[in-house]
């Protein structure tokens, strides 16, 4: 049987709720084509163990997906064994509904969020904040300080290795989220490195995105379109470097 020569197999998993998966999925699918040795799979959830355990990278944007108990020491393996993942906004995300109308975060799935490195449990409302480098390392080196609007996350940590960006907040989620107290002046990662073994993440929050019909059954139309980070060029160029990193593209053109 003849090799794949050059080709680069990557698996993107873009699903979940309340946001624009058809904008994210197309916009990531056009960044991964911008290397012609990439050849991608799609799915919206991590049930196909067997097409991901082929690829040589995982990439996900997803919002309250969250794997099955067999699916999430599939995973762990993947990564342990050396695997890369470039994981997006809400992978880290579990969403749950109370009797009052209130989203919470449980902590239904520990071993999944130390995976990833951290769970996330509010955000404040969409605003404007500044991200700053935390580190030189070569995924943000020559990106400096920059402004965006986005959904700034706030979450419970699982011993992220290297923090490459950061930024601060100190106050209340957005009304709604059960853990509304945020009052702290540490800086609060949004991009790191979570290493498992031979494998490692890569872990970027930003990228909120949000169309008409995304808060469907809560609102049959959601007034505005959000698109936050992705106008940004500070978080287009994040995107190609981590899809680099996940590809191990710089290492391949070394060798």
């Amino acid at each position: 049987m003849a090799g794949k020569g050059q080709r680069i197999d990557g698996y993107l998993v873009v699903g979940g709720l309340y946001h624009d998966l058809d904008f994210a999925r197309l916009e990531l699918l056009k960044l991964l084509n911008e290397d012609e040795r990439l050849r991608i799979r799609v799915g919206e959830d991590y049930s196909d163990t067997e097409t991901i355990g082929k690829a040589d990278f995982l990439v996900t944007f997803t919002v309250d997906v969250l794997p099955t108990a067999e699916q999430q020491a599939f995973l762990q393996d993947y990564v342990s064994k050396g695997g890369r993942w470039f994981a997006l906004h809400g992978t880290n995300s579990i969403i749950e509904w109370t009797p009052e109308g209130k989203v919470n975060a449980p902590r239904t799935a520990p071993e999944f969020m130390r995976l990833l490195g951290s769970q996330f449990i509010a955000h404040p409302p969409i605003m404007e904040f500044e991200v700053k480098p935390s580190t030189e390392h070569p995924l943000v080196q020559g990106i400096g300080p920059f402004q965006t609007s986005d959904e700034l996350y706030l979450s419970e940590l699982h011993d992220p290795d290297e923090v490459l960006l950061h930024c601060h907040y100190n106050g209340k989620a957005q009304k709604g989220f059960v853990e509304e107290d945020w009052f702290s002046d540490e800086p609060r990662p949004v991009m790191y490195i979570k290493r498992t073994g031979e494998g490692e993440v890569l872990y970027l929050t930003l990228g909120h995105c949000r169309g008409k019909w995304d808060m469907q059954p809560l609102m049959e139309e959601y007034p505005e379109i959000e698109r936050c980070s992705w106008e940004t060029p500070e978080y287009r160029e994040l995107l190609r470097r981590g899809i680099r990193w996940a590809a191990r593209l710089d290492e391949r053109e070394a060798a």
